[in-house]
């Protein structure tokens, strides 16, 4: 899809704030693209966090999805279209420069091409692992798909309300063997479950998610707005902000103690020296030759070879039945 034929990232990431209760919202607004959000909705998010972090009439924040879905991930199309052409103007905006600097982004083959952008993820700046220095409270809604992007979200919220029929997980597991900022993943999941994730490559029913300590409740569909409503109110009305921004600190401090941000230093250097691994001859990956027959296709032919509760599609998990 052409950059022209995308929304603009001001109407894929909507924001809005109600001053009295110091509630603001994310509304990621892209349904018939599962809310996929382009490099440009990623750095406008990053924006939003940092306005309403200083804002002193945002106390919390709720971020919600338009349609049936929080999402599936990142748009993997213009992801890819960046990947064929890494020099180009894109690529840069998504680094913040401007076409008309004179930058020139590392080659192909250079052990600074994927290192590059996957340090970009671990800055606030980038749109990825932002909500992680968020020093308010955070409420994310999950329904429906919660994968890749939408599951670092997850991940780096400090509550997570569920729908009971959501899906959590990353696709990269299958298709790449990573995905950036591992290691929050292994935090707020447990290890031995995080490691079941990576290898099997299946997603995770917010049932299963509950268990491992990932969610702080799971509700039925119909339920969940007046759910996250409830905790948002009662956050709003708790501690002082000065004392919530405290709050904040003692845990980014039990987090870097844990070693939250080496796992996304970690990330660059499997970024850098990926294009190392040798697939094997059946496996599927995200190259070239993918994108040209039909990435949708392709991903779907192969979630067909895996047992039925292993499928990353719904309704591929839905056939099987």
């Amino acid at each position: 899809m052409p950059d022209s034929d995308r929304p603009s990232a001001e109407e894929i990431i909507l924001y809005e704030k109600d001053p009295k209760t110091k509630i603001a919202t994310i509304t990621l607004n892209r349904p018939d693209h599962l809310n996929a959000p382009t490099a440009a909705a990623r750095l406008r998010y990053a924006d939003l966090l940092h306005r309403a972090n200083v804002d002193d009439e945002v106390k919390v924040l709720v971020i919600r999805g338009v349609g049936d879905h929080l999402g599936s991930g990142a748009d993997i199309a213009e992801a890819m279209e960046m990947h064929d052409a890494p020099t180009a103007g894109p690529r840069l905006g998504e680094l913040r420069i401007d076409e008309e600097d004179d930058v020139r982004h590392p080659p192909k083959g250079s052990y600074r091409y994927g290192g590059t952008l996957a340090q970009w993820y671990a800055n606030p700046q980038g749109g990825c692992r932002s909500l992680q220095d968020f020093k308010k409270i955070s409420i994310l809604e999950v329904k429906g798909y919660c994968y890749g992007w939408h599951f670092y979200q997850a991940a780096d919220a400090d509550l997570v309300i569920s729908s009971d029929d959501a899906l959590f997980g990353h696709p990269a597991f299958r298709y790449i063997g990573w995905g950036p900022r591992m290691w929050t993943w292994a935090q707020t999941m447990g290890l031995r479950k995080f490691q079941e994730m990576v290898f099997t490559g299946r997603p995770f029913t917010a049932q299963e998610m509950y268990e491992c300590n990932f969610l702080n409740r799971v509700v039925p569909r119909d339920g969940l707005e007046a759910e996250v409503a409830k905790y948002a109110l009662a956050c709003s009305r708790t501690r002082p902000t000065d004392t919530v921004y405290m709050q904040k600190v003692f845990f980014e401090m039990y987090k870097q103690h844990q070693g939250e941000y080496m796992g996304s230093m970690l990330t660059g250097l499997f970024e850098s020296i990926g294009n190392m691994a040798r697939p094997d001859a059946d496996d599927l990956m995200l190259d070239e030759d993918v994108v040209d027959s039909g990435i949708p296709d392709a991903v779907r032919d192969n979630d067909s070879q895996f047992p039925p509760d292993f499928r990353l599609s719904r309704s591929g998990r839905r056939k099987a039945e």
